[in-house]
């Protein structure tokens, strides 16, 4: 999708301001993937590059849903500039390499949404260097396990988004368990009401999420999660050091949330991030949540004009049969 022209004038007025020098901005080409925001790279007429992020609603693809500005819920969309500061902050301060800013724009100096430019790194993500050359990945992912043990270590007294709890704001609910498991039930819902196989098996999947969640026993503290850390969320840089992108969801939660997620993502080319002492019962509660939450997102999302939809639909197939799987086994 090229992006407007409008948008353009006006990316070429933050480009200036960002990269300085006398440069002037040669093109703008949208970078594929991002579904809730618009991210594009920033091409100067001396091959200087950088990344624009718009948080325009014109930008997200996800049709709107009851709740979606409530930043109490640690699962609510993750939108806006500062939301993506105080990750980026949270995670800076952890030693984590993440994207370095070279502009934010909240007052609408170059735009009227949100817009922040940040580093381009034009290389490989970790997903393509994982399909073209595993042992090239090795030193990447040794060092993500490094970041992701700097994240497990940091503690926080409550959970929610880290703009929200470094705010000094609560989140609903009473647990990261309880929050997980009235997600599922409505991704219960909304997945039985799209597809007939989630439909016929709705009493079986809502009995063992809520024998699952009693299991659960109670915890105070929670660690740093990015909650979606796919290998498509982390870009390589030259020196093999990994950046962590899309980090506006980042929240204080169970450090389980995130080792599903990066099972899920990863398969087999986990195994090096593995860690001892990872609470069972959460792992098998939020393992059926995600794969819940990963049929009914991806077929709310169709419900719009998301453009690679043959993958979209692939996702929530998938997902649907690895759901099924937990109550048919």
């Amino acid at each position: 999708m090229a992006p407007r022209a409008v948008a353009r004038e006006q990316l070429a007025g933050a480009a200036r301001a960002a990269l300085g020098g006398g440069r002037r901005l040669e093109a703008v080409e949208r970078v594929a993937g991002g579904s809730k925001k618009g991210v594009y790279r920033l091409v100067m007429d001396d091959a200087t590059t950088a990344i624009a992020y718009l948080w325009d609603a014109a930008e997200n693809y996800w049709p709107a849903a009851e709740g979606d500005d409530d930043l109490t819920d640690p699962f609510s969309p993750g939108l806006g500039l500062d939301l993506f500061e105080a990750a980026h902050a949270r995670l800076d301060a952890l030693g984590l390499r993440v994207p370095a800013i070279r502009l934010v724009d909240r007052d609408g100096a170059h735009h009227p949404a949100g817009l922040a430019i940040v580093e381009d790194l034009p290389g490989e993500n970790l997903e393509e260097l994982l399909a073209r050359d595993p042992s090239a990945a090795a030193p990447v992912m040794a060092r993500l396990g490094e970041a992701l043990e700097a994240m497990r270590g940091y503690r926080a007294s409550t959970y929610g988004k880290v703009a929200v709890v470094d705010g000094g704001g609560t989140s609903r609910g009473t647990s990261c368990e309880g929050v997980v498991l009235d997600r599922a039930l409505r991704d219960l819902a909304e997945a039985a009401s799209r597809d007939p196989r989630i439909a016929a098996a709705r009493d079986r999947l809502e009995e063992r999420l809520l024998g699952l969640a009693a299991a659960v026993r109670p915890r105070t503290e929670y660690a740093v999660v990015h909650r979606e850390l796919g290998p498509d969320h982390v870009l390589v840089d030259a020196d093999k050091n990994p950046v962590a992108i899309d980090l506006e969801g980042l929240m204080y939660f169970d450090v389980e949330w995130e080792h599903v997620f990066l099972r899920i993502r990863l398969h087999d080319a986990y195994r090096p991030l593995e860690v001892d002492g990872l609470d069972e019962d959460r792992l098998a509660l939020y393992m059926l949540a995600q794969r819940l939450s990963l049929t009914a997102g991806p077929l709310r999302l169709l419900d719009g004009d998301f453009p690679n939809r043959a993958f979209m639909a692939s996702i929530a197939e998938y997902n649907l049969k690895k759901a099924l799987d937990l109550v048919h086994a």
